[in-house]
Order: C-alpha cells, then sequence, then structure tokens
C-alpha cells in the first residue's frame, strides 16, 4: 500500500530526484502495454494514498480500463461505465482533478458513490486526465484514476504529486503510442512492398491484369488460413503461387 499523506512527506530536492527516476523508469519500457502497466504500477508507488490504480480510455461512448492492477479497479469502473458517472468519465473530458474521499455521501456522483462504497468498500478516489498539448490543441489520452478503501486518502500533497505524475505518465504513454506507430506502419509498408512484388510475379508469369493477381493471392490466402503477406512473400521468394487444387467433385 502507497504511503499515507502525511508519511510521504518529502524534500523539494528529494521528490526532483524521485520523478527524474520515474521518468528514467517509464521510458525504458517498450510498447504500450508493458507502458500502461508501469504507469499504474508506479501510480501506486509514487502516490500516497493509493492502494489501486488503472486507466479509463473512452473510444466513441464506450469506456475501457486499461492495465488495472487488480480486480478492485474493474469493480469500480464497472459500476461507473454502467451508470455513466464518476470521477473516472469526468475526467476523460475536464481538465482537473477529480478527488474525493468520501464516496458515498458525494453529491457529485449520489448513485455511483454509494454503490461503489457499500459494493466494492472503495471510499476515496482521485482521477485525473492524462493528455498531450501542443499549445494549439490537445490529445485525450485518457484518465489515471486512483483508489482507496480508506476514508480521506487523497490530501493536497496527493493531489500535487497526482498532477506531476499524470504529465510524466501522459508523455510515457504518448511515446509509446508514436512508436508502436511507427512500427505497424513500417510493417505494412514493407507488406504492401512484398503484395506488390508478388502480383507483379503473378502478372509477367501468368498474363494476368493487376486485379486477377491481387484475387488469386486474396483466395490462396483464404484458402490456406494465412496472412496475405506470408502468401506473398513466398511468391517473390520461389517464383510462383502454390495453390492447392480443389478435391475432386464427390470425394
Amino acid at each position: 500500500m502507497a504511503q499515507s499523506e502525511s508519511e510521504g512527506q518529502l524534500s523539494a530536492l528529494e521528490l526532483v530526484q524521485q520523478f527524474a527516476e520515474l521518468a528514467r523508469e517509464l521510458r525504458r519500457l517498450r510498447g504500450q502495454d508493458a507502458t500502461l502497466e508501469g504507469v499504474v504500477r508506479a501510480a501506486v508507488r509514487t502516490v500516497p494514498g493509493a492502494e489501486a490504480a488503472g486507466i479509463t480510455v473512452a473510444r466513441g461512448s464506450t469506456f475501457r480500463t486499461l492495465a488495472p492492477t487488480g480486480e478492485l479497479p474493474r469493480q469500480v469502473d464497472a459500476i461507473q461505465y454502467e451508470l455513466r458517472s464518476g470521477p473516472c468519465v469526468d475526467a476523460i473530458v475536464e481538465e482537473t482533478c477529480f478527488r474525493t474521499g468520501d464516496l458515498e455521501h458525494d453529491t457529485r456522483w449520489p448513485t455511483f458513490g454509494k454503490r461503489a462504497a457499500i459494493e466494492v468498500g472503495v471510499h476515496s478516489m482521485m482521477a485525473l486526465r492524462l493528455f498531450i498539448s501542443d499549445g494549439e490543441q490537445e490529445d485525450t489520452i485518457g484518465a489515471l484514476n486512483l483508489y482507496a478503501t480508506e476514508h480521506d486518502a487523497f490530501g493536497s500533497t496527493s493531489a500535487t504529486l497526482g498532477w506531476v505524475f499524470a504529465t510524466h505518465a501522459a508523455i510515457a504513454l504518448d511515446g509509446a503510442r508514436a512508436v508502436e506507430q511507427a512500427t505497424n506502419l513500417e510493417t505494412a509498408q514493407h507488406s504492401n512492398r512484398e503484395i506488390g512484388m508478388a502480383m507483379g510475379v503473378l502478372m509477367s508469369r501468368h498474363r494476368l491484369t493487376s486485379s486477377q493477381a491481387f484475387d488469386l493471392l486474396r483466395m490462396a490466402s483464404q484458402h490456406t488460413h494465412r496472412k496475405l503477406r506470408d502468401i506473398a512473400s513466398e511468391v517473390v521468394e520461389i517464383g510462383m503461387l502454390d495453390f492447392p487444387a480443389a478435391p475432386p467433385a464427390g470425394s
């Protein structure tokens, strides 16, 4: 469990050192999944009062929880998403820190708060929007959500450290996303080149149009249950399409 707020007081120098190490730690992670998991683990370790953490993302009107540290975030978030009400949902769209130390009696989310407290035993929450800004527009990544079974677990120090942490987390997640997108684009470009080369082989060998050559590759992929790019790579390598013959009628 994270330290309480009174136990977690740090000097300015210690805070600078802690967040410098955090930045290095998150930078060493590879891939979006690893970075998401690293962020939530570090959040529980860094923000006083936090017992569990997760990240809420929105796709259209659908919310999902990513990299929860356990079942508690999943259970609390399921109630929020069902009601479309709660700190995590609000933090997605508003640039503020939503913090509560008595969910059961918080008038901002009366139904959600009572259910989270009674059904799951969570009494304190803090949710912070994760976003990147270039000065002209903002790109919302999601919301970082912290949970505690204690009342009044997140004080002003937790809020301040949470904001600083959320900034580091957003930068790390945006960087991981950019690297993954670039890798996927490079893979797609390589696949497209091989498919184009395979089409050229088939067009030359069998006097086909480009449309006919692509259809042959597609049918071979479906027939053999292999990826189109793997079929294309094989055609480029051996100079022909190995398309299994259909079984004789009546067999």
